[in-house]
């Protein structure tokens, strides 16, 4: 290749680096200067809600916490809305194992590398992106993981601002380390126009995780009002240490709803305990946003 064209290649793909993550930190950081702040504390830690509805950053403050702190576990809680400028915070930067929620991550890299070769994705890989979200196909996720490689996951990571998600080693994707506050970045990402992911891609991501089979349509949708279209991927994954690992991201959208949850929790006795814990906080999260 002409080493001028390199040249502007570069340039191109640094700024768009540094297009994405300027609006992805706007995305996940800006607030209002007239928005009102809440704390509860839950366990040492605090619930932080800042919302620019009056009202509404104490009351889910205060929801939320009550909603955790019946969990004997350790969990992770972060939400936008995008109608009332609102976003609350709960341990959002500690570090999980994804289990499953990381599949969503696996589909926006995959499409990522798709549009960088100016190239629709193959049938192989309609095929198992469709098992991988829509019934969370273990083996459809592992193909795919070896196909982007680690360089291939890390480049839509950075590109998406996803700074504190660190993929799993040696093809064991499911102990990848994730973030609530990187989740919910995602969840943004997908449901607002962006140098990341075109259009077609995002509607594309959507719609898998608007067709997850019912019996995995838990979680994060708990509660959500039946004018919202549900998009969802959960992930659940027993250790030896720690328990069960049971996390649930999701965007709501329509009928005037724009926000999005993640809730990401560890040290489950059991698998139920944790899916109460997750439905517990999104429960009082839709109820709240649709007063």
């Amino acid at each position: 290749m002409h080493r001028s064209r390199i040249s502007t290649c570069a340039r191109r793909g640094l700024a768009t680096v540094v297009a994405a993550g300027s609006l992805l930190t706007v995305l996940t950081t800006a607030t209002p200067a007239a928005a009102g702040t809440a704390t509860t504390p839950v366990d040492g830690a605090k619930v932080v809600c800042t919302s620019q509805k009056p009202g509404l950053a104490p009351a889910l403050s205060h929801d939320i916490a009550v909603a955790l702190d019946s969990h004997e576990g350790a969990a992770a809680l972060a939400v936008y809305d995008r109608r009332t400028r609102t976003r609350c915070d709960f341990q959002a930067g500690a570090h999980f194992d994804s289990a499953s929620v990381v599949k969503v991550t696996v589909l926006g890299a995959l499409l990522r590398q798709a549009e960088e070769a100016h190239r629709r994705l193959t049938p192989r890989e309609v095929r198992l992106t469709t098992a991988m979200i829509t019934k969370s196909d273990n083996a459809s996720t592992s193909a795919l993981w070896r196909q982007l490689r680690p360089a291939g996951v890390q480049h839509f990571l950075t590109l998406a601002g996803m700074r504190h998600t660190v993929p799993g080693t040696g093809g064991a994707w499911g102990l990848t380390q994730i973030t609530a506050a990187d989740q919910l970045t995602l969840m943004q990402l997908l449901t607002t126009d962006n140098p990341v992911l075109t259009r077609a891609s995002r509607g594309y991501a959507l719609d898998l995780m608007g067709h997850v089979v019912p019996e995995q349509r838990w979680g994060a949708p708990a509660g959500a009002p039946a004018t919202a279209t549900v998009h969802v991927k959960n992930g659940w994954l027993p250790r030896k240490t720690d328990g069960w690992r049971v996390n649930s991201v999701g965007a709501f959208t329509g009928g005037a709803h724009d926000y999005g949850i993640a809730v990401l929790s560890t040290k489950n006795r059991t698998m139920d305990d944790g899916v109460d814990a997750v439905e517990s906080a999104a429960r009082v999260i839709h109820r709240d946003l649709s007063r």
